[in-house]
């Protein structure tokens, strides 16, 4: 963006941080791997789970909240890895990742990888596998999102990176506990109807609809659903960042 450029202070807003009060080369610049979730309990048990992994501080020890002066969203670090917490939604993880990036780009971090990590319904695959996203597509099954900006319609590619998507399934052969595939995500705009629940508090189509349409899906390549990786794909793509 080179608007940024022209702005005397840059306020990251949502992470309560920003250039004119935080060092953020000095606190972000060995950044090389962000990963990103919804829940900030899950972000934290995750920051630890890398401590323990990577050997970093000692066992048991506290990691700090980062973003502490605000409720929005929480962070944490460990090393060379950034964990974020994006809340729920394409708008919510939408307004995380632009302020993550201009955080990156302040810092001047570089060859840095994005994994968003979380749960979503499955489809055709046993509870607990683990999809590894080659496209996002919406609910008509298109690689795109789409977004109105300034009153026009915007189109955005959602291809994720192809290699990091092989590199992930090799490592998941690696380790072999959890049964990975490689396939598209669906992602939607809401949890009852957009998903083709039941339960919710309006459904307007039957059950064997339901199950045609997910029939429909899995005939496309989709494995899972969920609600973010849309935005978070076209993001990427628009940053050059390398996001899977």
């Amino acid at each position: 963006n080179p608007h940024l450029e022209k702005m005397e202070e840059d306020i990251l807003y949502h992470f309560a941080l920003g250039t004119g009060t935080h060092d953020l080369p000095a606190l972000f610049g060995d950044v090389k791997f962000v990963c990103v979730g919804g829940s900030p309990s899950r972000m934290k048990t995750f920051i630890t789970y890398i401590a323990d992994e990577l050997g970093l501080g000692s066992p048991g020890s506290e990691h700090p909240n980062i973003c502490a002066g605000t409720d929005r969203y929480a962070m944490y670090k460990v090393g060379p890895v950034l964990s974020v917490s994006h809340g729920m939604g394409i708008p919510s993880i939408s307004i995380m990742l632009h302020e993550l990036i201009k955080l990156l780009h302040h810092a001047k971090c570089s060859n840095v990888t994005i994994i968003r990590i979380g749960t979503s319904g499955g489809i055709g695959l046993e509870p607990g596998s683990v999809v590894i996203t080659r496209q996002s597509v919406d609910a008509t099954f298109k690689p795109q999102f789409e977004q109105v900006i300034l009153g026009k319609t915007v189109i955005r590619s959602t291809d994720l990176d192809e290699q990091l998507a092989k590199e992930l399934m090799q490592c998941s052969k690696e380790i072999n506990e959890f049964n990975t595939v490689i396939g598209n995500t669906m992602c939607t705009l809401d949890f009852y109807e957009g998903q083709g629940r039941l339960d919710g508090a309006i459904c307007l189509y039957t059950e064997e609809e339901k199950l045609q349409y997910l029939r429909e899906a899995f005939d496309s390549g989709v494995r899972n659903i969920e609600m973010e990786s849309s935005v978070f794909a076209a993001i990427c793509n628009l940053s050059g960042v390398k996001g899977k």
